[in-house]
């Protein structure tokens, strides 16, 4: 079984130690169900990272979506994907999120967007030279941003779920694994054994932000994604995708369903498999992830592990 201190140590440090210091408010502007407002958080650290929340209409404290940007080798997107989308989605989710009533946060990531002035491959191993990670400085900045958003009046400190595709499902059932805060956690297009992979020669196809040195010697990635035990997740995959194939997704999805299981919570884990997709958002996936949030983010919260 994975242990929650170990993982957090294999990340680095970070989390936890790096805060929003102070935000920055550019521009609010109208959307069809609500607002976006153009932030610029202010690190503890002397770093800062844009973000856009969106806020949809009404008083009531809404329940939140903490959406975690892809990769996809577009360093120029960043958090444009919450509004603009990108080939991998069906459409930006904004809108079906909005008019459910959900606030939405999204972060721009090291190396993406208006931070791209680094490259991922220079600022991955200069943090691997130093004993850090990059996969845990993200993590650790979408932690600071979780501590700002659920310190806002409007938003439901205890609704609040992640969300993603690609690298930005990682870091959804990652976030989900590592913070109780996050009471579900929804992945498209990611959920894969490492050492599968690895085995498999499918390793590569990830970008360096995501090595965690000496993880896999710890637990297995099911392992790791079942420390949210008993909170819900929801796995959506396509098996003719290069990162989710078949014998590496079975591998994942046996270690975390074991690991719910030991949790007690063997219904919370739910997948979602269309054996002919690739890399990329369906129909049928966008439907079943918003169902997922209705069902996992109505009622009291489970008990957090």
């Amino acid at each position: 079984m994975a242990d929650r201190e170990r993982v957090l140590k294999l990340l680095g440090g970070e989390i936890g130690a790096v805060e929003v210091a102070d935000t920055d408010t550019g521009v609010t502007r109208p959307l069809e169900c609500g607002t976006l407002r153009d932030l610029t958080f202010r690190l503890s650290d002397g770093g800062t990272a844009p973000a856009y929340l969106l806020r949809p209409p009404g008083e009531d404290p809404a329940p939140a979506i903490l959406y975690c940007h892809a990769h996809g080798n577009r360093y120029d997107i960043g958090r444009e994907e919450l509004i603009a989308g990108r080939p991998a989605l069906t459409a930006p989710y904004p809108s079906d999120l909005l008019a459910r009533g959900y606030a939405i946060l999204c972060v721009e990531m090291p190396c993406f967007g208006a931070r791209a002035h680094i490259s991922e491959s220079a600022e991955a191993k200069a943090r691997l030279w130093r004993g850090t990670t990059l996969f845990g400085r993200m993590l650790a900045e979408q932690v600071a941003a979780l501590d700002w958003l659920t310190a806002l009046p409007d938003i439901d400190a205890d609704r609040i779920a992640a969300l993603g595709i690609s690298m930005g499902g990682t870091l959804a059932w990652w976030m989900a694994a590592i913070d109780p805060r996050i009471r579900a956690a929804v992945s498209l297009c990611c959920l894969a054994d490492m050492e599968c992979l690895i085995a498999n020669d499918a390793h590569d196809g990830h970008g360096q932000y995501m090595t965690v040195p000496g993880l896999l010697a710890h637990a297995a990635t099911g392992r790791v994604a079942g420390l949210a035990a008993p909170r819900p997740q929801l796995h959506c995959v396509g098996l003719a995708d290069w990162s989710t194939p078949e014998p590496c997704f079975d591998a994942a999805r046996r270690d975390l369903e074991a690991a719910y299981d030991a949790g007690g919570a063997p219904g919370a884990v739910e997948f979602h498999v269309e054996p002919e997709t690739g890399h990329a958002e369906t129909p049928a996936m966008r439907a079943r992830v918003l169902d997922f949030l209705d069902r996992r983010l109505s009622g009291s919260p489970p008990t957090l592990g």
